[in-house]
């Protein structure tokens, strides 16, 4: 058995040195059955376990890694080869050049025959199984005998065939040439798909880093004007709130209020214009958070507004007009209530008199002072509706002025933000082309060597193929 083997070995050895040698030859005693699931190999097994008892006869799953002299193929007569027989087939004999195909349960398929010829054909198209020899059996039959005659005849005739250690020896050659070659292959187009995807990969990370700065613009730019839009609508309706609220307390004045009512007005200015800048300055703090923008710089000093005073002042002429109306209706009522006295009590004349000029003086001094209380009231409203128009002017700008400051410098930031993730996006570009060029030159080098190596292995192969087809099948 080791000459055989040793011939092969130099003989191929020689034209493919750099193919590593294929391990220990195929045991010359051992028979291996297999095939697809259900298709009776281990009723197979059981009967040539008892026709070659001087062999040994293994399923697929008791052969412990080693090759077998001889394969027999099982497969069910029910239906012809599928593409997952021949897969299985392929990998079951890729060390072993005697394969024997066994078309088993011919007791109840009785069209059997017709399924043997299609699978003859289906696999005569293949250089390397065009000479396999087919045979029905019925290894444990429901229907008569065992039929087992032709397969251990045609086992023991390979088993018997003086030339199977070398056919086994080349085709292990022939599959561990044509992997070298595949190899070579591989390993060209490996190198040529990672590249594909570090191109890919190259691509995917200038769109993003394209989009990034495009959504981020467009972010910053839309939260600047919703800013704009939200902040001046909150100047607008905190000012009227707190002039309604103004008119109202002017409306209820009272004459001895008015002395401390600029400065209350005063300080309620004061609160609209913290309040509105408070609220700008929250307001742009949360879109500098949600852009992972720094923090917009808040002026020092905040934006003030002096009221003044009321222009509450003398009128001398209104007062001379409104105590001559007054003496006059106060006149009137003063000789009402004397003769309302004497007619009731004409023994109280002199009383009823003393008594309507009081009252007469009494209305006087009520008309006059309740006449400047509503003078001075309509001029408060009017002084507060002035003050409050300036303080709407007064947050309007500090708004236009705070958002315009927002705004370069959270450009600003962006701006520096943008620069930094080019700089990082350049980085990463750069490494990607640095792999490309490796990855470039690796293949460049696996392609030499198969440049190199490939028509050795062809030269080789062919030889082994030769050899191969001038050495009898055993039949």
């Amino acid at each position: 058995m080791e000459q055989p083997v040793t011939d092969v070995d130099q003989l191929i050895g020689a034209l493919a040195p750099e193919v590593e040698r294929p391990a220990a030859a195929p045991r010359a005693d051992t028979v291996l059955v297999t095939g697809p699931w259900l298709a009776g190999c281990t009723s197979v097994v059981a009967a040539l376990r008892d026709q070659l008892p001087d062999n040994i006869v293994v399923e697929s799953g008791e052969l412990a890694g080693e090759t077998p002299a001889v394969i027999v193929f099982v497969v069910s007569a029910a239906a012809p080869l599928a593409e997952s027989d021949c897969a299985l087939l392929d990998a079951a004999a890729s060390g072993t050049d005697a394969v024997i195909g066994a078309v088993s349960k011919v007791d109840v398929h009785h069209r059997w025959r017709d399924v043997l010829e299609r699978n003859r054909e289906l696999l005569g198209g293949h250089r390397r199984y065009r000479r396999m020899p087919w045979v029905g059996v019925a290894a444990a039959p429901q229907l008569g005998e065992p039929q087992l005659d032709d397969l251990v005849t045609q086992v023991r005739g390979q088993l018997a065939d003086p030339t199977l250690e070398r056919r086994n020896r080349l085709r292990q050659w022939e599959n561990a040439l044509e992997a070298a070659r595949l190899a070579h292959d591989d390993a060209a187009d490996d190198h040529e798909e990672v590249a594909n995807r570090i191109r890919a990969k190259r691509a995917d990370v200038l769109s993003e880093r394209r989009v990034d700065r495009s959504q981020r613009s467009i972010v910053l730019r839309n939260a600047l004007q919703q800013a704009r839009v939200q902040l001046s609508y909150f100047s607008r309706s905190r000012c009227a709130s707190v002039l309604t609220e103004l008119q109202e307390d002017a409306a209820g004045l009272r004459r001895r209020g008015m002395p401390e009512f600029p400065a209350y007005v005063q300080r309620r200015v004061d609160e609209v214009i913290g309040e509105v800048d408070d609220g700008i300055t929250a307001h742009f703090a949360d879109v500098a958070a949600e852009l992972e923008l720094p923090a917009v710089s808040v002026p020092a000093s905040g934006c003030a507004l002096e009221v003044g005073g009321p222009p509450l002042r003398s009128r001398t002429l209104e007062t001379r007009l409104v105590m001559l109306l007054g003496a006059g209706f106060g006149l009137g009522v003063a000789v009402t209530s004397s003769r309302l006295v004497a007619d009731l009590a004409p023994g109280l004349t002199l009383a009823g008199a003393v008594l309507g000029a009081v009252v007469g003086v009494l209305v006087t001094l009520w008309v006059v002072g309740t006449r400047g209380v509503l003078q001075d009231r309509a001029v408060l409203d009017r002084w507060v509706s002035e003050v409050m128009a300036r303080v709407r002017a007064t947050t309007d700008q500090l708004v236009a002025t705070r958002v315009l400051t927002a705004e370069a410098e959270l450009t600003g930031a962006l701006a520096d933000q943008e620069e930094a993730a080019t700089r990082r996006t350049a980085d990463r570009i750069s490494e990607l082309d640095a792999r490309l060029r490796e990855h470039a030159l690796a293949r460049a080098r696996a392609a030499a060597v198969r440049d190199r190596t490939v028509p050795e292995l062809a030269r080789a192969l062919a030889v082994v193929r030769s050899e191969l087809d001038a050495c009898p099948t055993g039949e």
